[in-house]
């Protein structure tokens, strides 16, 4: 709270910080008056945002990047805000998986994003506007907002469940626009036809864009209907958990899919533009870390996921897997072998792969035995270091921060092969192999499966575009910022040249909504469900 002593303090640090002082060395150096510590970084925030508001102070980019927290959280071009179904019945029966009635299957009700889920009842609307507004407080862009739905299956919870939550959502992100709904009630999930669309619409110009909608299920809730359905609420990235390549630890694990399910799924989701994220789990019961780094080489094979969230079993009193462990039948591996798996593997993931996690942020309290450190990834990256190797994901190689110089840029075509359609992954990288921007473009064949979509129909698809840098304003410029030199209608222009001398004669892209505008600029037009192109 900025009281009128503490507001005019802030003024005059504002100040010596805009002409050059460093930041919590000046913050350090001004007590508050009443002896109860120091001003923070999102007070001065709050501050610069007023005196902006009010024409007091000209907008300064650079001085807003000094004063934000956790800068890393939109160093990838796009702001993220999670949020939290409801409790409800997952179908499968996974002994590792942790059961609270509290939490949709899965979850814990002190993890960090759960936590704000349990706080506002798990509302989507609240969830939403309340990660918006502390986003802002520490100085974060909400312009671009990629929206990740976490809770268990999400296919398994009724449909008109699912459409109210996605329309409330889009409710928050488009609150300049339209007024808070009230919440519903047990069962008040119905909306009237064309709900989703007047939001969608709304959100394609709103202040809060919707850049990328993602959701998480399980490979046998993928089909053509339900494929049809995800892109009606505006999906655009799926999770999917595989856990494994070995249908034997699947069975062992009580998974309830086999690995052709995977197979077929993820083939599926590819033929229907999306992205795919997929996670995998080492230590589960029955595996070694041995066939553990044989299961890790499958991904690679026919799956050739786009991102990967790897996540170590762990072991939890209340997962039918602790049972397990009473009568000595499973144990968790130690923090070292951990750190020795996945620093042995890590390096093996393809260039056009990004590994989004290598923990799950489960609080150290809740693990029985086995490895409690959350700060795994520094571990192995510590690890890395001292054998003197390194990644090449995605993640790894992003450009974050750091101003590029186009005339440096590289274009780099990476082609592979998934499963029935030939990959392209597209990208412009500086002179130190760091990726300024990529496109991901899919040429399906005719073994490629079947959506049932006429948009895609002979189609090339663009299933992302992505250009890196701190996630700057709708509209804005920063010297040499990726996101502002015209990176991504150039990777548009490439994607183009090579589906023609693939021979296709149209394009369709899997835009989200608050992307459709960006499209329609460049020569795409409105479809049923994707936005399309012909080629010349």
């Amino acid at each position: 709270m900025l009281t009128p002593d503490k507001k005019e303090l802030a003024r005059f640090v504002l100040e010596e910080i805009q002409r050059g002082s460093e930041v919590t060395k000046t913050l350090r150096s001004h007590p508050l008056a009443d002896g109860s510590g120091y001003l923070n970084k999102s007070m001065l925030v709050t501050l610069y945002n007023e005196l902006v508001a009010a024409g007091e102070m000209d907008a300064d980019t650079r001085l807003l990047e000094r004063l934000r927290m956790k800068p890393m959280r939109t160093l990838s071009g796009v702001t993220t805000v999670t949020v939290l179904t409801k409790p409800y019945p997952c179908p499968a029966k996974c002994i590792f998986c942790p059961t609270d009635a509290r939490m949709p299957k899965s979850y814990l009700p002190d993890e960090p994003g759960a936590m704000r889920a349990v706080e506002h009842q798990f509302d989507p609307y609240a969830q939403v506007k309340s990660r918006i507004t502390q986003l802002q407080a520490l100085g974060h862009p909400t312009d671009k907002i990629e929206l990740l739905i976490l809770g268990g299956t999400w296919s398994s919870y009724k449909r008109d469940y699912q459409e109210w939550f996605v329309k409330r959502c889009f409710d928050a992100m488009n609150a300049a626009l339209t007024p808070a709904p009230l919440p519903a009630g047990e069962g008040e999930y119905t909306l009237e036809s064309g709900e989703l669309e007047k939001d969608h619409s709304f959100n394609e110009t709103a202040s809060h864009r919707n850049v990328g909608l993602v959701i998480e299920t399980r490979p046998n809730e993928i089909n053509p209907d339900e494929i049809r359905w995800l892109r009606h609420l505006g999906v655009t990235k799926v999770q999917m958990g595989a856990q494994s390549f070995d249908d034997r630890i699947l069975e062992m694990n009580k998974r309830g899919h086999d690995v052709q399910r995977t197979r077929e799924a993820t083939a599926l989701l590819r033929a229907a533009g999306f992205k795919i994220v997929l996670h995998w789990m080492p230590n589960l019961h029955g595996a070694t870390p041995e066939s553990d780094r044989e299961d890790f080489a499958k991904l690679w094979n026919d799956f050739c996921p786009d991102e990967i969230k790897i996540y170590p079993n762990q072991l939890l009193a209340n997962a039918e897997l602790y049972e397990y462990w009473q009568r000595g039948e499973f144990t968790p591996y130690t923090t070292q072998e951990l750190i020795d798996l996945i620093a042995d593997i890590k390096p093996t993931i393809p260039r056009y792969c990004r590994a989004n996690r290598v923990i799950r942020d489960i609080p150290s309290t809740n693990v029985v035995e086995g490895n409690r450190r959350t700060s795994l990834r520094q571990d192995v990256q510590d690890e890395l270091k001292r054998r003197g190797t390194k990644c090449q994901c995605v993640r790894c190689r992003e450009v974050k921060s750091k101003s590029v110089d186009v005339e440096s840029l590289k274009l780099d075509d990476l082609v592979y092969q998934a499963g029935a359609a030939e990959e392209h992954f597209i990208s412009y990288v500086t002179p130190d192999d760091k990726i300024a921007g990529f496109v991901r473009l899919s040429l399906p064949n005719d073994e490629s499966p079947q959506t049932e979509i006429a948009d895609l129909d002979g189609a090339a698809l663009i299933r992302e575009v992505h250009v890196y840098g701190q996630s700057l304003p709708v509209g804005a410029e920063k010297d040499g910022a990726a996101q502002h030199v015209g990176l991504g209608t150039r990777l548009l222009e490439e994607a183009e040249r090579i589906a023609i001398a693939s021979g296709y004669k149209r394009m369709a892209v899997i835009s989200a909504v608050g992307t459709r505008g960006y499209y329609l600029g460049r020569g795409f037009e409105r479809g049923e469900l994707y936005l399309v192109k012909k080629l010349d």
